[in-house]
């Protein structure tokens, strides 16, 4: 584990030079993404933030914009609303954000909620879940590129559960749309799978970037009490169930923040950002070198081992196919 006096160390060292100067945080309006953004600003350098949230985020987010001009004027935060679980909105935002920026350096992705209960649809026809936590994040990825291929030390970081994937990923029916196939926990496991497979495939197609897919652990983000149907009996029975148990194991919020901002920043994962002295990060190939890194809550590198050699054979070239297929017309 890296310790959390470690972390500190290494964020204390952050500068104008070694911190994103453009950075664009998707799902930052509440939780981890919020966490980090405010760790970010606090370190008191240079920054301009783009970030992406819902209209009804707008009223809180005012306020969190002038809490974070008072702790660091040279901060800028530029609220860009937009609905993200639609693919057309996602390009929307990205096309606003090419003809503001010569480059980008940290991408940050968190959008997404626990898929609890019955199945929804967006207007695009994609389970909403799905859509924010893989399709969404893999259209800013793919868009952005070019920015951050342009950019020092560059990141994406999608955060969600890298490290928990599956073989028994179902490739018949990706998408989880026949009857009885969706589930909240085979959903999550679906998603995340598909997040480390694709992820894995662009780092390896682009190695001046460093990819990120991490799992935060327990932290107290509000999570389990959003989504289409957070009322439902389903939902509400888990947050009834779950919550006290997971309270005592949290992480704080500044914790969480922190870890985080050191693995937006740190050369412990691809060699590129604040000087790390500890060991490197290997990455999910099993080499201390650029690629996808699979970041636990402690902020170790896992490998999955005996899950991703599977994968790469069975499931990567599939899933890559049909994600094409599917955000083609939004490209």
């Amino acid at each position: 584990m890296v310790s959390f006096e470690e972390i500190k160390a290494s964020n204390a060292l952050i500068d104008d030079v070694t911190s994103p100067s453009v950075a664009v945080f998707v799902g930052g309006t509440s939780g981890v993404g919020k966490f980090t953004i405010k760790a970010l600003v606090a370190t008191g350098v240079r920054v301009r933030i783009y970030l992406v949230g819902r209209k009804g985020s707008k009223e809180p987010i005012n306020a969190f914009t002038q809490e974070l001009s008072t702790i660091n004027p040279k901060a800028e935060l530029i609220w860009t609303e937009g609905e993200v679980s639609l693919l057309a909105e996602t390009k929307r935002i990205c096309e606003f954000i090419k003809s503001r920026e010569s480059h980008v350096n940290l991408l940050f992705l968190t959008a997404g909620y626990a898929p609890f209960g019955t199945r929804k649809e967006t207007a695009e026809g994609l389970e909403i879940a799905g859509s924010l936590e893989y399709y969404s994040r893999m259209l800013f990825t793919l868009h952005l590129l070019p920015l951050l291929q342009d950019a020092e030390a560059p990141k994406v970081i999608s955060v969600s559960a890298g490290g928990k994937e599956a073989t028994t990923i179902d490739l018949d029916d990706i998408d989880l749309k026949r009857p009885g196939n969706f589930g909240g926990f085979k959903a999550q496991v679906q998603y995340a799978t598909m997040n480390t497979t694709t992820l894995e495939k662009l780092a390896d197609e682009n190695p001046t970037v460093t990819f990120i897919h991490s799992f935060p652990g327990w932290v107290n983000t509000g999570n389990m009490r959003r989504g289409p149907d957070p009322n439902s009996i389903t939902a509400w029975l888990l947050r009834l169930a779950l919550e006290p148990l997971i309270s005592p194991f949290c992480f704080s919020s500044e914790e969480s923040g922190q870890r985080y901002l050191f693995q937006c920043t740190s050369s412990a994962f691809g060699g590129r950002g604040v000087s790390w002295k500890g060991e490197p990060g290997t990455n999910s190939l099993g080499k201390q070198a650029d690629g996808l890194f699979l970041v636990n809550d402690k902020c170790e590198c896992t490998l999955s081992a005996k899950v991703m050699p599977i994968l790469r054979e069975k499931a990567q070239g599939k899933i890559w196919d049909h994600t094409q297929e599917v955000l083609a017309p939004y490209l």
